[in-house]
């Protein structure tokens, strides 16, 4: 029951992620002139209001204390070990998207890092040259043609767009170690997420600070950043019209 509730599970928040997306939509002048797309920037911004409290109250505080108790060498062995387990799920997205050769470098790199690396806890596939993978859902839904949809903001994981949010309920439910018979933790994938996103936030504790705590906007200046960096990962060139963040007032960054 379990082997068939998942892809039914896919199946059907695939379907309303996609339906919900087309319930605003932009016009093709505005997304053309790279206009950034926020019709729901009222609900956005109380999200990222309860996503700042929680940064700074837990997120912030555990993040900086696990990477001053943890030894650095630890801390990038259980950031390989969580993208190691990534890796299968990036190998299917990448056979969604029709590249083989992608594909072939995810499933590769998965063998080497899980055997010769120690579950991934080592990164030995980078010394061999093999290249680095680094895709998602909302990527293959990008190539498949599916538009970008609308900013969202979402409660503990951040920035996103309609395109990015259904990519990632997808790959919680469509990464194949989910499916394997001899796991040794439930969930044990976003489990090793969070303990790379705490490395992640420790180890860049002052950038990030800077964009929530320094900004005059925050929310404004943590959207323009995101939508560039994703449009840029994508191959998107339109250029977004809004304020750039060097231009705000944030004292320092």
């Amino acid at each position: 029951m379990r082997f068939l509730s998942k892809p039914l599970a896919v199946f059907a928040v695939l379907a309303m992620a996609l339906s919900t997306t087309g319930c605003a939509t932009q016009s093709p002048e505005a997304k053309a002139a790279g206009e950034t797309f926020d019709p729901y920037e009222g609900t956005n911004r109380a999200v990222h209001g309860f996503n700042i409290a929680v940064d700074r109250f837990a997120f912030r505080p555990a993040s900086k204390g696990y990477v001053k108790i943890v030894p650095e060498p630890m801390v990038t062995s259980f950031s390989s070990f969580s993208e190691n387990l990534s890796l299968p799920g990036q190998a299917v997205n990448a056979l969604l998207q029709g590249n083989l050769k992608v594909a072939g470098h995810a499933v590769f790199r998965f063998t080497v890092n899980s055997t010769v690396g120690f579950l991934g806890l080592a990164d030995p596939a980078t010394e061999f040259n093999i290249p680095r993978v680094d895709t998602d859902f909302g990527e293959t839904l990008h190539v498949w043609g599916v538009g970008e949809g609308a900013y969202i903001e979402l409660p503990l994981v951040g920035p996103s767009t309609a395109r990015d949010a259904t990519g990632i309920l997808v790959d919680f439910f469509t990464n194949p170690i989910g499916y394997a018979r001899n796991n040794p933790a439930d969930n044990i994938s976003l489990y090793a997420e969070v303990v790379r996103r705490m490395g992640d936030r420790g180890r860049y504790s002052d950038t990030v600070d800077s964009i929530l705590y320094e900004s005059a906007d925050s929310y404004a200046q943590a959207r323009l950043l995101y939508l560039q960096n994703r449009r840029f990962e994508l191959g998107e060139t339109a250029e977004i019209t809004e304020i750039d963040p060097f231009e705000l007032d944030t004292e320092g960054f």
